[in-house]
């Protein structure tokens, strides 16, 4: 009588555990919401620094190409003087 009543006992613990860990499927769709946000804001911030990058290297070789047109424009400047 004692092992069944032991059993009985390790029985409805562990279902009450179990019972009691599972999300119900609202709690499911909020936390599928919530990562949907999240990885919306990281993929924001992702290409605004992609943007940031972008403008910087097109900056940057706009600069190099009209150093290179001033140098060929002297060089011309000079052949025909």
């Amino acid at each position: 009588m004692k092992k069944l009543l032991s059993w009985l006992t390790i029985g409805v613990t562990a279902a009450g555990i179990t019972a009691w860990a599972q999300d119900t499927a609202k709690d499911e769709a909020k936390k599928a919401g919530s990562d949907v946000k999240q990885a919306g804001k990281a993929t924001g911030h992702a290409a605004k620094h992609t943007g940031k990058a972008v403008a910087k290297g097109t900056k940057k070789g706009v600069h190099k190409a009209a150093g290179a047109t001033e140098k060929g424009a002297s060089k011309v400047k000079q052949k025909t003087s």
